[in-house]
């Protein structure tokens, strides 16, 4: 795979087009065509999909992979899928996003600082890559870092999954990872030491935003406000006071 690419918007496009994975191609395009019964008049995105966010973000969210009826629909991550409901809601409690819904990639949502991807580009069959497909899809991600490391400083991993995927992407990106890795858990804080003059890195794990978690309150929309605001203030973002969240 040739990840070479001189900017954040150069790299998107190049993922767009990837088809290393044949099972993920097959799947991602035959959920396209099929479609889900509520959304028969839409034209499925049905391709891998970039990050969003800016290219100066200070703070990373690292997710699983796109939902079959949401990113895959609608071409952005977490948008258009209840998952997405919780985390940019969140997001804009904390004022770190424009407004608190994410619907289609048109809808003139704006990130503040904070940039969100995923491990996996394309939507997995029951949502679950496997281990083959998320180290071939891993190169994106240690582009992507290689790219936002003038200004990242804090990253957010949600979920087991996405942690594993994205310790060995930081190793590759120039930062130090611990030996033993360190095991992911809910409100987990890992500092990075950066290689050959490159700053340090604060990694946060956070239970991810799938329904099985929000709906059970394994993960709670104050939980997941508590590790998205330490980490923008540990990555230098302004955040919006907590009385005034007006979120439950």
């Amino acid at each position: 795979m040739d990840t070479e690419s001189g900017s954040l918007a150069a790299l998107d496009g190049r993922i767009t087009e990837c088809r290393a994975c044949p099972r993920l191609v097959e799947w991602r395009e035959e959920v396209a065509r099929v479609k889900r019964a509520a959304f028969t008049d839409w034209t499925y995105w049905g391709r891998p999909v970039p990050g969003f966010g800016p290219p100066d973000a200070r703070l990373l969210i690292v997710g699983l992979a796109p939902a079959a009826h949401g990113a895959n629909r609608t071409g952005r991550m977490f948008t258009g899928d209840r998952s997405g409901d919780v985390l940019y809601q969140a997001l804009h409690d904390l004022g770190l996003a424009s407004q608190p819904t994410a619907v289609s990639a048109d809808d003139g949502l704006e990130l503040r600082g904070v940039r969100v991807t995923s491990p996996v580009h394309c939507a997995p069959p029951a949502n679950k890559p496997t281990p083959g497909e998320r180290d071939t899809c891993r190169p994106w991600l240690v582009q992507e870092l290689h790219l936002l490391r003038p200004t990242l400083r804090s990253v957010v991993v949600l979920g087991a999954f996405g942690w594993q995927a994205a310790l060995p992407a930081f190793a590759a990106a120039g930062w130090t990872v611990p030996r033993p890795r360190p095991a992911f858990a809910h409100g987990a804080r890992v500092p990075l030491d950066g290689r050959d003059g490159l700053g340090g890195l604060d990694v946060f794990g956070c239970f991810h935003v799938s329904q099985r978690n929000t709906f059970t309150g394994r993960l709670t929309a104050e939980m997941l406000r508590e590790v998205l605001r330490t980490a923008a203030r540990t990555a230098g973002l302004p955040t919006t006071p907590p009385g005034d969240a007006g979120a439950p």
